[in-house]
This record gives C-alpha cells, sequence and structure tokens, in this order.
C-alpha cells in the first residue's frame, strides 16, 4: 500500500497550491474541477490516490459556496477513490463570523459548514487563524489551526524600527490576537474603542493608549469592506500617530473595499495570500500581499509525517 503524500488544488487559489507544492517539492496530483452547463461542480482525480495521504488546498473564498462545494465534492471523490487519509487544507475559513445565533431564529452556519466537510468523507482540517478559535470545536474531526504570526513578524522585523512601533487592535474584540502580536515583537499595545453613541450618529473612536509620534500596526484576521480599518487608521493619526500600517491575514476586500483603501490614509495594508489576489489588490498602490504557503507547507510536511504542528509557532 503506497503511503505518499499527495496534494490537490481546487479552484479557488491555485498559485497558493502551486507554491505550497514547490516548498514540498511534490508535483501537483492530476484533478479535474469543472462545471456542468447548469453549474453543477464535476470533479475527476486524473492519478490513481487509492492509499494516499491526500491533501486538498482550497479556501472558501469568494463565490463561497461554489468553492465550498467543490471542495466537498473533491473529499467525496477521494473517499470513494480509497485514499488512506484525507485532509482538507482550508487556508480561508468561509462562513467562520457566523460562529453564534446573534440573534434569535438566526443558524450557526459555521458549525453547519463543519459538518458537510466531516459527513463529506474529511480525516483532518488545516485552517489558519480561524475568526474565532473555538470554531475548532466545532469539528469532530482533529484540527489545527495555523497562525500567521510567525510571517506577519518576519516581514515587521525587516521592515519597520521596532523602537518605535506600537501594536493597535483596531476593535476590543481583536485585543488577544493583537496582544500576542505585541508580545512577539516586543512592542507596547494600544486599542481603538468603537462606540455609536445615537442611533445614526457616526462611531466615535476613542484610541487607549498614548500613539503619539509612533508607527502604529494595526493587526486583524479579516478585512472586508475597510471601512472599520480605515477610520482607525483616521482616528490614530488624528491622535498624533506618525504613519499607520496594517497587517491582516484574510484579504477579503468586497465590494470597493479596495478603492477605499487606496484612498484612505494607511500607509501600507499587508495582506497574506490565504485568498488569492484579484487584479485590483495587485495593481493598489498601497496593497501588498505575503506569501503564507512556507508555513502551510511545513504543516502538510509534519501533519504527514506525524510531527509535531504545534512547534512551529513556539
Amino acid at each position: 500500500m503506497a503511503n505518499e503524500m499527495i496534494i490537490l488544488s481546487g479552484n479557488s487559489n491555485r498559485p497558493l497550491c502551486e507554491a505550497i507544492a514547490a516548498y514540498l517539492s511534490v508535483p501537483l496530483t492530476k484533478c479535474q474541477v469543472r462545471r456542468f452547463a447548469d453549474m453543477e461542480v464535476f470533479v475527476e482525480i486524473q492519478e490513481n490516490v487509492r492509499g494516499e495521504d491526500a491533501f486538498i488546498v482550497q479556501s472558501t473564498s469568494f463565490p463561497t459556496n461554489d468553492h465550498l462545494m467543490e471542495l466537498l465534492i473533491m473529499t467525496d471523490a477521494l473517499r470513494r477513490a480509497s485514499a488512506r487519509r484525507i485532509t482538507a487544507v482550508v487556508p480561508y475559513f468561509g462562513y467562520a463570523r457566523q460562529d453564534r445565533k446573534p440573534g434569535p431564529r438566526t443558524p450557526i452556519s459555521a458549525k453547519l459548514v463543519a459538518n458537510l466537510i466531516t459527513r463529506a468523507g474529511a480525516d483532518r482540517v488545516l485552517t489558519v487563524d480561524l475568526h474565532a478559535g473555538q470554531i475548532q470545536g466545532f469539528f469532530d474531526i482533529p484540527t489545527d489551526n495555523l497562525f500567521s504570526a510567525p510571517v506577519i513578524v518576519r516581514d515587521i522585523k525587516e521592515r519597520l524600527d521596532l523602537s518605535n512601533v506600537m501594536v493597535v487592535s483596531p476593535d476590543v474584540g481583536g485585543v488577544v490576537r493583537a496582544r500576542a502580536l505585541a508580545k512577539r515583537i516586543d512592542a507596547p499595545l494600544s486599542i481603538v474603542d468603537k462606540r455609536r453613541e445615537r442611533a445614526g450618529e457616526s462611531e466615535v473612536m476613542n484610541i487607549i493608549g498614548d500613539v503619539s509620534g509612533k508607527s502604529c500596526i494595526l493587526v486583524d484576521d479579516i478585512i472586508d469592506s475597510g471601512g472599520t480599518l480605515c477610520n482607525a487608521a483616521e482616528a490614530l493619526l488624528k491622535n498624533g500617530a506618525k504613519e499607520v500600517y496594517a497587517y491582516i491575514t484574510h484579504g477579503v476586500l468586497s465590494g470597493g473595499a479596495v478603492a477605499r483603501v487606496a484612498a484612505s490614509c494607511l500607509k501600507e495594508l499587508v495582506v497574506t495570500d490565504t485568498i488569492q489576489a484579484t487584479e485590483a489588490v495587485r495593481v493598489a498602490k498601497n496593497v501588498r500581499v505575503i506569501s503564507i504557503a512556507p508555513l502551510i507547507g511545513e504543516a502538510i510536511g509534519r501533519t504527514s509525517k506525524e510531527e509535531s504542528v504545534s512547534s512551529l509557532f513556539d
């Protein structure tokens, strides 16, 4: 029985998958993922995968539902082709923001998606910077939540003067994430307290901490519309910050978000390639993409060899 590692790519982020495969020196397994005329997903794995340790790399990014169905159908195809073990590598886990009931008669869609991936036949899941860490508990199979922090820290150290840096959480909910980064680069922490005094009035940004003369780094897991981030950057500059950078793991950047960032006072927005960059992202002067492929590749390699993944972040 073969015990080799194989890597398959869906259509959501093939460049990332190719970069991971190159890091591991493993050729991508030939696999056709296409649509019928009515847009049904059809998958055909064009190599023998019996007994193999299979990794499907597929972010559930826009169009989320299409890419999720591709992942489920690829998983089913591998299971029916007798792959030994199937790992769903989901760099960006869509539906993660629906991790609780915000009101009556609303779904917990993150749990539903976890159930779908499990029932499709995945043996384990590997993802990056889940919006809420407790989503790992939604899966009844082993789940590794990788952190982009080592990649971000390396980039910050190469480009900024750490003696004058302050890490900033754009809202109270992101304090744990921002504190972890601040600890890694031995920098102080500030928080943007966002509140709306009355219905219909614009939000008031209060800065907790002295940012005067500092190079501020806004840290978050997801940037979607970009409104909160751009407003936070403006508030920091009004409070005396020297310049404002933003390091975000997942660049969802829907609608006019890239144009909003380009026109904002952000000196630079840095996102990882968990979501494939659009043309708008590639041409934006103050948006830069850093690759997380080596980190995911190393985690895949260690998973295949049954080595520790958590030690990557010690």
